[in-house]
């Protein structure tokens, strides 16, 4: 049967995917940057990392929202989700996520807020320290998210962030639950599955920082380093960044966080009081939140376990792998077959044919 020249089903998209696989696995490689990278055990030495300096951060007092914060919204709005019309429950649950009647809210993480400012008071060898901490994603080298998405959605940049592919992601948000932090956050309505099976699969999309990595591939500095008052976000080759960190560290006596927490990643705090005590008043002003909903204001636990360590990590990424890199590969083909459009393009097509 002749297939209609205004309209491809679903089952024709899936047909065609699997077809352009086999191609796929040459192409992928090489054409898609954001997969470039990210194998385990990786070489990070060539990645952009960061330092947050918690000496310097005062949560900018003077103004009503941190000026990081602000940036951050200001660059990426463009992309934040809109969704249309009554947004369904995702199957088999009966409950969605939806931020989009408080797309204003600044404290804490949502998709559409992908920094924030947590402040907190520590007692610090008999002082009370009040601490403002900017939390966003770590961009963790041995990603977990990374690894265990199983739409295969999620890779490195060159620079080494740590990004999500908004256009092809289903919201499934095993990418949240196997983050130690909880940064990637939910938006129902709206993404790829909402053309493909919007009653069957998937929970929306992914949001989280990426790093401002368009920036960044121009030679350009983060909206968050760029904005910051104080000097206190710090963006420039990893380990020139780590070496800083350490030194920085040194001549307060204090702390350096994100180095070897889930098997290292590109961000390195600097701080004077201890991250157990951090964390510790982090947990118990979490306490006091009326807010049922998960939260998206991080901990800082310290020793934090790449999962990808575990046995069950292991087995789970062993379990994904075929699944995920069929599911890029296709995505990656689909991209490449039609001519390196854009995502928008290419989802557009699978409706028009």
């Amino acid at each position: 049967m002749e297939e209609s020249n205004s309209k491809i089903d679903r089952r024709t998209f899936l047909k065609r995917s699997a077809q352009a696989t086999v191609a796929a696995g040459v192409i992928a490689a090489t054409s898609n940057p954001i997969i470039a990278k990210g194998a385990a055990n990786e070489d990070a030495s060539g990645y952009i990392g960061s330092i947050i300096d918690l000496t310097k951060c005062d949560g900018c007092p003077n103004y009503d929202t941190p000026l990081c914060v602000t940036a951050c919204n200001t660059k990426n709005s463009s992309r934040f989700p809109q969704p249309e019309g009554e947004i369904k429950d995702y199957w088999p649950r009966k409950k969605h996520e939806d931020w989009s009647k408080e797309q204003a809210r600044t404290d804490r993480l949502t998709p559409y807020n992908w920094t924030f400012v947590e402040q907190v008071e520590v007692e610090h060898e008999g002082i009370i320290e009040k601490v403002s901490v900017p939390r966003r994603c770590m961009h963790c080298i041995d990603a977990p998210c990374q690894k265990l998405c199983p739409f295969g959605v999620i890779g490195k940049t060159e620079q080494g962030a740590v990004k999500i592919d908004e256009d092809f992601c289903m919201g499934g948000g095993k990418c949240h639950s196997v983050c130690p932090w909880d940064i990637p956050q939910r938006q129902a309505g709206v993404g790829l599955y909402m053309k493909l099976a919007p009653d069957l699969a998937g929970g929306g999309v992914m949001y989280k920082c990426d790093m401002c990595t368009d920036l960044l591939a121009k030679g350009e500095s983060p909206a968050c380093q760029t904005a910051c008052p104080t000097g206190a976000v710090e963006f420039g080759p990893v380990d020139k960044m780590r070496k800083l960190a350490y030194e920085k560290a040194s001549q307060i006596n204090g702390y350096v966080y994100g180095d070897r927490e889930n098997g290292g990643t590109l961000t390195f705090y600097v701080s004077k009081v201890p991250y157990d005590k951090i964390n510790e008043a982090i947990v118990k002003s979490k306490e006091k939140d009326l807010d049922p909903r998960p939260s998206g204001r991080p901990e800082m636990k310290p020793d934090v376990e790449n999962m990808l360590d575990t046995a069950h990590g292991f087995m789970l990424a062993a379990l994904v792998a075929p699944i995920a890199g069929a599911a890029t590969a296709g995505i990656t083909a689909y991209k490449v077959l039609k001519g390196k459009k854009g995502g928008e393009e290419a989802v557009d097509e699978i409706q028009e044919g």
